[in-house]
């Protein structure tokens, strides 16, 4: 199955209804494109961006180098011991 994507001057596209629900897509969904090559030919292959930002992920590992206990109780205390020091 071929489509045909035309790109206006602002180079934005209208993708096609059934091509839109076969990806799972609607408005305000980012796509990922990535290129590969396919006998001797660079094609893209697009799909929807499943993984949200994450650019925060591991940002507290440094409060926590030397905790070898991460219960919701320790992490309590934790804070407790913390506000206490600031006062």
């Amino acid at each position: 199955m071929s489509k045909t994507i035309k790109l206006t001057s602002k180079r934005q596209a209208t993708f096609p209804v059934d091509l839109c629900e076969s990806l799972g897509i609607g408005p305000g969904d980012e796509l990922v494109l990535t290129p590969r090559v396919e006998d001797g030919e660079q094609v893209w292959m697009l799909r929807k961006n499943s993984t949200p930002e994450r650019d925060w992920l591991g940002s507290l590992n440094q409060f926590a180098r030397h905790v070898s206990d991460h219960s919701i109780e320790s992490i309590r205390e934790s804070i407790a011991r913390g506000r206490a020091s600031k006062q």
